[in-house]
């Protein structure tokens, strides 16, 4: 049996940019999985909950963001969306994020001229370099504080490196029941659209 030998070498990198310390020659396979496991630690180390990075802001709809009706444009609506929930995973990360996709989009209640739009973005799920960020927006009746959920989204961000390449990001940890119940369906959202666009290739 030939006799495996343990001399090492210096290995430049792992797979995600980081520098790192010695690999064996022969049996390499096992230090490399060590290094991504150590890797993996580091993450998690720098791992951030969903309140860590939550934004909330509001606006007041005004009579050139309506229609002829005096409610709301729902392109005003996803532009507001799209705003917020990027600041959310610019928290997150720590890094440029672009906007990947809008994975759902539901209005649910028409919002009306002079009504505070209450928006609230939290990052549900975290992968490798993408992030799924949800946003809740309401509408408040500004004279009694009376709130209603008018639209619900979710968006992936691809958080981006100094050369504008995918980079990885901290990893999620979900504390309360609602950020567990978060991102156990986000953990299904993602699941259906890499299935989805397998299908499609």
């Amino acid at each position: 049996m030939e006799k495996c030998s343990f001399r090492a070498k210096k290995c430049t990198s792992l797979p995600d940019g980081r520098k790192t310390g010695w690999i064996t020659k022969k049996g390499g396979i096992f230090a490399a999985l060590f290094l991504l496991l150590r890797g993996k630690a580091m993450d998690k180390e720098k791992a951030k909950t969903p309140a860590q990075s939550t934004v909330e802001t509001r606006y007041m709809l005004m009579p050139d963001q309506a229609n002829p009706y005096g409610t709301a444009f729902g392109g005003a609506i996803v532009a507001w969306i799209d705003m917020v929930a990027s600041m959310a995973a610019q928290r997150h990360c720590g890094k440029e994020v672009v906007t990947a996709s809008i994975d759902s989009l539901n209005f649910k209640e028409p919002i009306y001229i002079g009504e505070h739009v209450v928006l609230k973005a939290s990052v549900n799920y975290a992968g490798r370099t993408s992030m799924e960020v949800g946003v809740q927006v309401s509408r408040e009746d500004p004279y009694s504080g009376q709130s209603t959920v008018a639209t619900t989204a979710h968006l992936t961000f691809v958080a981006l490196d100094k050369n504008k390449k995918p980079t990885p990001v901290p990893a999620i940890i979900a504390e309360t029941e609602d950020e567990k119940r978060r991102y156990a369906n986000a953990e299904i959202r993602v699941k259906n659209r890499k299935e989805l666009l397998r299908k499609m290739r």
